[in-house]
């Protein structure tokens, strides 16, 4: 059996730590499901996810480390930026690659990903092994980080598909109109004022719902209200696991028109959900969602093309839902906790 240490200072709660949390805690979940013992390190649940915040808890736990033994010191993304030794392997996996990032945000935003990008090259730099979710995510790496790409090592996001088929077997479906969903941390890449844009060109008779929360939210609610959406368009915030998996069985079509991504966590709740996707051509989107409609990013006219298509074609969309289906199965949380394993070399103790 081999133990690991799970370090982040994403905050163990789906509001402030977005798809980064689901990630990390079904990876461990898995890991830990096959004999495996993992410690997480993290901030209380309550915690924000500030620049200062990140760095202070990071200087907290290099002493915190030092009386803890481990195979093998897993830190996300900037995390383990301070650590120096004590551990037989020290494993930096990057969940999005800061610098990326921090390009397609604006002013305070930018600033702190340009400040949190420097010290995740600084991790890259002192660990033994690099492990990232994508080949985008990998080329990224390269490009910003002088890293060798033989030092990185693809392991894809997991999605625990016992957990979610069970979840949406038991959810009763909500009869009503037509309904597209968007999941996301309401950040300026994810592109939801481009969502917003085509669902105006689209006729009445369908809704938009979106899922998150994020510094973008007041400014999208005032984009729809400029496009005159109305009662079209819902704004849900964070909601609880089982609200969301209601809201997965309920839509027609999930869109996500995001101009970054580093994986991707929620196209992989829509294959499970059996959801056609819409979304852009652009970062690891090509590389995850498969047989999806990928149009141009930014092009909120082809993105209307595309949701009109799935919303007047219940056979098409219900064609691509199952392809979809088929094609998550390989990002089983099983499967991706062996392949994360394999990739850090604990591969005997299986």
């Amino acid at each position: 059996m081999a133990h690991l240490i799970f370090l982040t200072s994403t905050p163990p709660n789906i509001s402030e730590g977005s798809g980064t949390w689901v990630g990390i805690s079904v990876l461990r979940d898995a890991i830990i499901a096959l004999g495996h013992d993992v410690t997480l390190v993290a901030p209380p649940p309550s915690a924000s996810e500030s620049t200062i915040s990140r760095i202070a808890f990071n200087l907290r736990a290099r002493s915190r480390l030092r009386r803890m033994n481990a195979d093998a010191l897993v830190g996300f993304d900037l995390d383990g930026v301070f650590i120096t030794n004590g551990h037989s392997l020290h494993v930096a996996a990057i969940k999005g690659v800061l610098a990326d990032e921090a390009r397609f945000e604006h002013g305070g935003d930018r600033i702190a990903l340009a400040i949190q990008a420097r010290l995740e090259r600084r991790h890259l730099q002192r660990s033994d092994r690099i492990i990232t979710s994508s080949r985008y995510s990998a080329e990224q790496i390269a490009r910003f980080y002088s890293v060798s790409a033989s030092r990185i090592h693809i392991v894809p996001e997991p999605i625990d598909l016992r957990v979610w088929h069970d979840a949406l077997r038991k959810t009763p479906r909500e009869e009503g109109p037509l309904r597209v969903l968007c999941v996301a941390h309401l950040y300026r890449r994810k592109g939801i004022h481009t969502l917003l844009r085509a669902f105006s060109l689209l006729r009445a008779g369908s809704v938009l719902r979106i899922v998150g929360i994020g510094p973008e939210k007041q400014r999208l609610e005032q984009l729809a209200a400029e496009l005159r959406l109305g009662g079209r368009v819902q704004f849900l915030g964070q909601l609880s696991f089982d609200a969301l998996v209601a809201e997965y069985r309920d839509a027609s079509v999930f869109a996500l028109p995001t101009t970054q991504e580093g994986f991707g966590i929620v196209f992989l709740e829509a294959m499970a959900s059996s959801l056609p996707i819409v979304a852009c051509r652009a970062a690891s989107v090509p590389e995850v969602v498969g047989d999806g409609l990928l149009v141009a990013p930014d092009d909120h006219e082809a993105l209307a093309d595309a949701l009109r298509q799935l919303l007047d074609d219940c056979a098409r969309r219900t064609a691509i839902g199952a392809s979809g289906l088929q094609r998550v199965k390989q990002y089983d949380a099983p499967i991706v906790a062996r392949e994360f394993l394999h990739a850090i070399g604990l591969e005997q103790t299986i």
